[in-house]
């Protein structure tokens, strides 16, 4: 057991290591092409100057070494003379020119400086032909675009379908149902080949360069703007009910499915008994993106009334409502407003002064609209002195016609003057 106090061996003590010496940032070797250029040149020239200096300092009577008489020696390979004059550097010529001109490029030029420039060209120095050009895209132009109508010839027929030619890399396909409206029993009675034919392109080109086309699909868009066209001139058309539901009756028109609910029906009670049936109706909804065509016979009755009146006309009906602003005057299937401000030039305190509920009135049509089915009405106009009606209206009533002839010469003047 040692003792508290006997000395402890002195241990080595480890070494420190050695503090690394700082590394030193890595040297960069930097070439300069002019460097190097200017260096093969004063070596040229010191080795010139050293080979003066031994000519000069050998003994005047040295042998002289005949020249050769070889003829494959230096003079007679080479043109001494044109080698005159011209540096180390001029032989080497730039540093990349023997890399650049083994890369095999063609129609470069190497500056002085080694620098590569490419010589400027005029567009007179390429072979462009624009009419060959713009062929060449009409040439690779896709044909038929979703929504283009086109015009081809038929070319072959199959059971389920038929094939036009409409100018692209393939024939349009027109399947058999896409052939036109309603059933077709015979392709080859309605599409011969050689047929012309106007289509509507449903698919643009697939992989093999074929599209999609309809006749049906053309004939229904056609279809709904004749249908649009006569909505918006408020026609009356001729329809047969072909069928019938709970709600009302259907038909056809161009082509299109119409409906005609039962409360634009004039006997809508028994709706069923209107199949195979004839109807002049007018239009209530046109659609094409919905595909709703809702047509009316009760406004198709006023329409046709509408179609014969005029601006201007004196006509003669009946006072079916009275109400604070003015009369409702039934004018055989349509109504006329008779407004208050319309009635007399005269002072007035009530309507009934002039007319009631029953009354017989003749009036004259200042304002029609058919869209919205109103008609303005006016007897002022006939009074020969302002409120004449509230005194004499048996009289204004009488004379009634030849009054309005002089009421639209007023009538005429004031679109004159507003026109």
């Amino acid at each position: 057991m040692a003792g508290s106090g006997s000395p402890q061996p002195n241990r080595p003590k480890a070494p420190k290591p050695a503090e690394e010496a700082p590394r030193k940032p890595l040297q960069v070797m930097h070439i300069s092409r002019r460097e190097e250029q200017e260096r093969l040149q004063k070596e040229a020239t010191e080795a010139q100057t050293s080979s003066n200096k031994a000519v000069a300092e050998q003994p005047a009577n040295a042998p002289i070494r005949p020249a050769s008489t070889d003829p494959a020696s230096d003079e007679s390979r080479f043109d001494l003379d044109e080698l005159k004059g011209m540096t180390m550097a001029d032989l080497l010529g730039p540093a990349d020119q023997s890399r650049r001109s083994g890369s095999g490029s063609k129609g470069m030029e190497i500056s002085s400086e080694g620098k590569q420039s490419t010589p400027e060209r005029s567009v007179d120095d390429f072979d462009f032909d624009e009419d060959a050009f713009l062929a060449a895209l009409d040439e690779n132009e896709p044909v038929g675009t979703t929504g283009e109508v086109a015009t081809g010839k038929v070319i072959a027929l199959e059971s389920d379908g038929v094939y036009v030619d409409i100018g692209g890399k393939a024939p349009g396909f027109m399947p058999k149902n896409e052939c036109g409206l309603g059933v077709i029993t015979n392709l080859k009675e309605r599409f011969p080949k050689g047929l012309e034919v106007e289509v509507l392109v449903t698919r643009e080109q697939n992989a093999d360069g074929m599209v999609t086309i309809s006749c049906r699909a053309l004939e229904l868009r056609k279809s709904w703007d004749k249908v649009r066209q006569m909505e918006k001139e408020g026609k009356v058309v001729q329809v047969k009910v072909n069928g019938f539901n709970r709600g009302g009756v259907t038909c056809d028109l161009e082509g299109l499915r119409g409906f005609i609910p039962r409360s634009q029906l004039q006997n809508g009670e028994n709706h069923e008994a209107l199949v195979g049936k004839s109807l002049g109706v007018a239009f209530l909804e046109v659609n094409p993106e919905t595909r709703k065509l809702v047509l009316s016979e009760k406004r198709a009755a006023t329409a046709a009334r509408f179609a014969e009146l005029e601006v201007g006309q004196l006509v003669e009906g009946q006072v079916v409502a009275v109400k604070p602003y003015g009369f409702f005057v039934d004018l055989g299937g349509v109504s006329g407003l008779l407004h208050q401000s319309m009635i007399t030039g005269g002072s007035l305190r009530s309507l009934r002064e002039v007319f009631n509920q029953g009354d017989r009135v003749k009036a004259l049509i200042t304002e029609m609209d058919p869209g919205r089915g109103r008609i303005a009405l006016n007897t002022a106009l006939l009074e020969g002195i302002p409120g004449e009606l509230l005194i004499e209206k048996d009289k204004v009533m009488a004379e009634a016609t030849e009054r309005a002839n002089k009421a639209r010469n007023v009538l005429r003047q004031q679109e004159q003057s507003a026109g």
